[in-house]
């Protein structure tokens, strides 16, 4: 083993053993055994309900509808425009990623940024699924309820207009039941990895912070390019998670409930780990493991203090 151990190395991990334990703690509190609002009635990411017009149940804080996963927070905009971006997204960023591991090997993957980059790259490719799968039930509605309206229209009897609508009805009905167990399966397979895309998408909100501030408010402007090497391939991969992200999220109706950026710190945590298992086989680490100790635990403590004070929690300490 060619790591060394000192007095001080005790103190960062009981750094990281807190920040991995109290994450776990803020995880089981509001996913596991959180309590429900009362008030306020929400669709389980982990359980969706088999119709639209069924009973909806009080879930935990911080579950969203699994419409939200596909549906845009702008009024009339198109499911299939949040695919399109999510897809392209998807696409561009493999690109880059496989042009980074082409010119690297894998070995680039004991850093953050490649860590970081593949976690928006599976938040994009569950985006892109959920959002095929909502453009799907889009276009259910319309084609039915445009049936109703159009032979309403045109009726001018209403005896007429008694038959159509029950027409419609029926044909509505028919399709519910033929499409039943296809909406069924999915829409299970919809709500665990609705979840996983939830998860995926708050950590990937603060890793991205984190690893692009540090490059271009730290590292750039202290390092010369000699040292550093910055090309158009390290500027890009520290350029366009933040940017498809910006986009996703100014275009998605996702929400950001503070808890969960639990699951950032926690990625962070898994990663100093992973750091120090490479380095005690004899992988250098350089001052970025001891740099990411203290990154990670003011941005603990900040997540930490935003979870017991924000009213967006929904629960009194």
């Amino acid at each position: 083993m060619a790591m060394e151990v000192h007095w001080y190395d005790f103190v960062c991990f009981g750094i990281v053993g807190v920040a991995f334990c109290g994450s776990l703690w803020v995880i089981w509190k509001k996913e596991g055994s959180g309590k429900y609002e009362d008030k306020t009635m929400y669709e389980s990411l982990l359980v969706a309900r088999p119709d639209s017009e069924g009973y909806i149940g009080a879930t935990r804080l911080g579950h969203v509808s699994s419409s939200q996963l596909w549906r845009s927070c702008w009024r009339g905009v198109h499911p299939v425009w949040l695919l399109l971006l999510r897809s392209v997204s998807f696409f561009v960023m493999v690109g880059f990623l496989i042009w980074d591991v082409l010119k690297w090997d894998a070995s680039i993957f004991i850093y953050y940024t490649e860590w970081t980059f593949s976690l928006v790259i599976v938040y994009f490719a569950l985006g892109s699924c959920m959002s095929a799968y909502g453009c799907w039930v889009y276009s259910l509605k319309p084609n039915s309820e445009n049936g109703v309206t159009e032979d309403l229209e045109d009726s001018s009897w209403s005896s007429t207009a008694t038959a159509v609508t029950f027409r419609a009805q029926e044909i509505r009905g028919t399709i519910k039941l033929q499409s039943h167990y296809d909406q069924e399966a999915i829409q299970r397979r919809a709500g665990s990895l609705g979840y996983l895309m939830q998860i995926a998408y708050q950590t990937s909100a603060g890793a991205v912070i984190l690893t692009d501030i540090i490059f271009w408010c730290v590292i750039v402007p202290f390092l010369s390019n000699a040292h550093l090497g910055l090309n158009m391939l390290m500027g890009c991969m520290h350029t366009l998670n933040a940017f498809f992200l910006i986009l996703d999220a100014s275009l998605n109706s996702l929400p950001l409930p503070w808890f969960r950026l639990s699951y950032f710190v926690l990625w962070s945590c898994i990663y100093v780990i992973f750091q120090w298992v490479i380095h005690a086989f004899g992988f250098p680490c350089g001052h970025t493991l001891s740099s990411s100790f203290q990154l990670h635990g003011h941005l603990y403590g900040i997540s930490a203090w935003l979870f017991f004070t924000s009213p967006a929690t929904g629960s009194s300490h």
